[in-house]
């Protein structure tokens, strides 16, 4: 097949599908029909799985234009389930790009050199010594500029001594980066209320904080490291310190070892009275170790001594809300913030709405190769850059032109511009007016669904709004009241599982989770802030029973039933295949939520296919495809549904002689037990312990290197077992031959071509037989070997097959090169054996062949109907 092969996949630009096999064209042309796509119009690279009925129709609408152009839709069609998935990479960060396109077109297609001179330099440079982490944007980009290039019209030029042209957008990624650096810094560290405090913002050094209870001041200390005015009071550890107020006053699982209802009012009353801004106060929740200890007053007192008093969630936030009179916003499990200030309460409930993210994507301002001439207002542009990017931004971020008040540089852009409305104008012209609309529409998404929560949680709305708020109501919906009703109107669709559903497909099709079949929708909470507004403020009316989602990883939207589902796991982030540790499942009907711990109780399940349920701007996303793909094409497993159960997956992996290392699978780098299965049939005993030899002298004859028992395995699977599976059982001669075996077989061996030592290495640690992979000679008793030679030869990926006679055993091999070299030893008349290559005969299993994938067949594939029974013992 033509194109550009990638695993069990090949690539090829639409021009080259007339020159593939009339059965690959039907199924393209099928796919087309389904998908209601044409060619050069919908797509124009074909993504073909030889394996199954399924194949991509991918979208690259820059194809010869750039150099290395970046996908922007693409269609899965599955022609035996009739499904299509669309996934749109139009607003993506970091979207997969092209590499060697000269791969995808015929010899004599327009700029076919180019893009091959193209490549060749890539390679010169070392671009694609690591080919998993290249195959998307931002870290191809990088990648070349850390090589000190960049590309200007199809050529790699030197930078310089220039900093990179888009450094402003890098130094703004790592800005709005700062509060999740500080929760990766102070994850195994900090609290958990300090943790919420950092990851909405309040931990940036300007409040004060006093931790009431600070214990032995381990969040003091870490604080402090961090530059931020802390200081805390703790009545055993600390109790010569002073209580001082402070803006943000943190009571971290005070109240619940209280075991007097009263001091538990006094403590919570007086750290309120403390906080300017916030008290953050926190307790232990109901749950399976709660009754753990001897009941006392409204709690249990432990083997320890010492007390605690389990809330529910409800009970902890009513508790709150009647001793304190005002209300406790959950934002996690057991944790609750509770403000004094009126308008840092309404910032805060805004700002946990705002797309943050939506506005860094609408910042990304494309970078193209500086012009030789520049226009008038591009020197304009350039000169007064540094005041016009932050007011773009901040446009941006408002969705709306800015008030005087809200503009930093007020007095320098008036200065420059004459007047900031001219300002304002000159920004919009040098900018596009669809990313202002796209901001524009962010942010009216933003305030619906603060305003449909609002209403959700029957919270009274302020007489006097904070500034900016008033500003957004008046800039997008003209009044108040016309906020609120169109709020609620999107707040009562929540019902409508049609819509949910219509929501959720809009969502997948923008590479927002996975849809299961229409069923539900999987996501990572980081995706949440860019789905419809229905979605979010279907999730938003679950935090307002449950609290903070952002401790969790995945979420679940049933489309039907109106439920929820939260799923942390072990490590989600750096885990191939993460654990799940806890879920919760919310009922929004029935307002109450259920927590399921897994661990003694319920094992924890794995999360397989996990690059399915996060996109490429998610940490890790190449490698995490990649090692997905890997593992669906070692084809050992069942993933759909929840798939195998851990140790399940664990022993089949074994088996298979493979092992999980960070985000790659590997060859097993184990000793396994001899009488352990080699493939469906054999064991590793028996083709280590066959030949006469080894036999007569009782040498162990055993491979010291676990890649040996690898290349067994390989052998057994892909040759060894089909041949069992259509003749029957077979009779060893020769199996592995170890370097010390080797010394005592005197007649017609060649330790460095035949293959038998596997990967064994001699005593320089050079590998015996440079080609790898594994031999075994055999015969198949009552049959013409001839035959089973020629089968073999159809429908295997062997490398080597040597053919002594009808009536004697075979030499076959399998390894690395895959040469699929068929020699017949021819005896003369003078009785010497003369090697003569067969041709091999492709006419009765052409399509087999031409679809077979050498690397990953596995044991379960069967060649042909089962010609003969197994025979029941083994011989030799």
């Amino acid at each position: 097949m033509l194109g550009k092969k990638v695993l069990n996949n090949v690539y090829w630009h639409y021009s080259l599908t007339v020159c593939q096999d009339s059965e690959v064209q039907q199924t393209v042309k099928a796919a087309e029909v389904l998908a209601h796509l044409k060619p050069s119009l919908d797509y124009n690279v074909i993504k073909y799985d030889g394996k199954s009925e399924m194949l991509s129709l991918l979208w690259y609408p820059n194809f010869f234009e750039e150099p290395f152009p970046a996908l922007e839709t693409s269609f899965r069609i599955d022609l035996t389930t009739q499904r299509v998935e669309k996934r749109s990479y139009q607003t993506s960060l970091n979207p997969p790009i092209l590499h060697r396109k000269e791969l995808l077109l015929s010899g004599d297609a327009p700029n076919y050199q180019q893009f091959t001179q193209l490549t060749e330099t890539a390679e010169q440079l070392g671009l694609f010594d690591d080919t998993i982490r290249i195959g998307f944007k931002q870290a191809w980009n990088a990648l070349i500029r850390d090589k000190g290039f960049q590309i200007i019209d199809y050529q790699f030029v030197p930078i310089g001594n220039d900093e990179s042209s888009d450094s402003l957008t890098f130094e703004f990624l790592e800005s709005t980066s700062i509060s999740r650096h500080l929760t990766a810094l102070s994850r195994s560290n900090l609290s958990a209320p300090m943790q919420c405090l950092a990851r909405h913002g309040f931990l940036d050094g300007s409040l004060t904080v006093f931790d009431y209870g600070c214990g032995k001041g381990d969040d003091i200390r870490n604080l402090s490291a961090n530059d931020l005015t802390v200081s805390g009071w703790d009545p055993h550890y600390a109790p010569d310190q002073p209580k001082q107020a402070a803006d943000i006053v943190n009571l971290g699982f005070v109240i619940n070892v209280i075991e007097n209802y009263h001091e538990r009012l006094e403590a919570l009353l007086g750290a309120y009275n403390l906080a300017n801004q916030v008290l953050v106060v926190s307790a232990m929740l109901f749950n399976q170790n709660a009754l753990k200890g001897q009941a006392f007053n409204d709690g249990v007192v432990t083997q320890r001594n010492t007390f605690q008093k389990y809330y529910t969630q409800s009970e902890l936030k009513e508790f709150l809300t009647e001793t304190l009179e005002t209300d406790a916003i959950p934002v996690a499990p057991g944790i609750f913030f509770v403000f004094k200030n009126p308008d840092a309460e309404q910032r805060f409930l805004l700002g946990r709405q705002r797309s943050q993210r939506n506005v860094l994507r609408l910042s990304h301002r494309p970078i193209s190769p500086a012009e030789p001439k520049l226009s008038r207002n591009e020197k304009k542009y350039l000169a007064y850059k540094h005041l016009i990017d932050p007011l773009w931004q901040k446009i941006l971020e408002l969705g709306r032109l800015p008030d005087k008040s809200e503009i930093d540089s007020l007095i320098e852009l008036t200065e420059a511009f004459g007047s900031i409305s001219k300002a304002i104008r000159f920004t919009l012209d040098n900018n596009e007016a669809a990313v202002f609309e796209q901001a524009r529409q962010s942010k009216i998404e933003d305030l619906i669904t603060y305003f449909a929560l609002q209403a959700f949680s029957k919270r009274k709305p302020y007489k006097q709004l904070e500034a900016g708020l008033q500003k957004d109501i008046k800039a997008f919906f003209g009044d108040y009241q016309n906020a609120i009703e169109t709020a609620r109107s999107i707040l009562f669709k929540i019902s409508h599982a049609e819509l949910i559903a219509e929501a959720c497909q809009h969502a997948t099709e923008q590479g927002l989770g996975f849809l299961d079949e229409g069923e539900a929708l999987h996501l990572h909470t980081r995706m949440v802030q860019e789905l419809p507004a229905l979605l979010r403020i279907y999730i938003g009316c679950a935090t307002l029973l449950y609290g903070d989602i952002e401790q969790t990883d995945l979420i679940k939207i049933h489309i039907q039933s109106g439920k929820l589902s939260l799923m942390r796991y072990d490590d989600f982030e750096n885990q191939a295949i993460p654990r799940l540790l806890e879920q919760v499942k919310i009922n929004l009907r029935e307002q109450t939520f259920d927590l399921y711990e897994y661990g003694d109780a319920f094992e924890p399940t794995n999360l397989y296919l996990k690059s399915r349920y996060i996109n490429e701007e998610f940490p890790h996303f190449a490698e995490q495809l990649n090692f997905d793909e890997q593992l669906q094409a070692l084809n050992l497993f069942d993933l759909s549904g929840y798939g195998p159960k851990p140790e399940e997956f664990r022993q089949t992996l074994a088996r298979a002689r493979w092992e999980i290392d960070g985000f790659d699978l590997i060859r097993s780098r184990s000793i396994p037990e001899l009488d352990e299965q080699c493939g469906s049939n054999l064991t590793y005993r028996q083709l280590i312990e066959c030949g006469e030899t080894q036999q007569a002298t009782g040498i162990s004859n055993l491979p010291k290197q676990a890649h040996s028992y690898n290349a067994l395995y390989d052998l057994a699977v892909n040759i060894i077992d089909p041949v069992i599976d259509y003749f029957g059982m077979i009779r060893l001669t020769y199996g592995f031959c170890s370097h010390e075996l080797s010394k005592h077989i005197k007649k017609r061996v060649a330790p460095k071509l035949d293959q038998h030592a596997a990967h064994e290495v001699n005593t320089q640690k050079n590998h015996i037989c440079p080609r790898l992979g594994a031999a075994v000679d055999f015969i198949v008793d009552d049959e013409n070997m001839r035959e089973v030679a020629d089968w073999i030869s159809e429908n295997t990926p062997y490398d080597r097959l040597y053919f002594y006679g009808e009536n004697r055993p075979i030499h076959v091999s399998f390894g690395p090169e895959q040469k699929r070299e068929y020699v017949d030893l021819v005896i003369t008349d003078s009785g010497r054996q003369v090697p003569r290559k067969r041709q091999r005969n492709l006419s009765k299993n052409r399509t087999i062949i031409a679809t077979f994938d050498c690397l990953k067949i596995q044991a379960s594939l069967r060649y042909a109907p089962e010609r003969k029974s197994l025979r029941p013992t083994m011989s030799g």
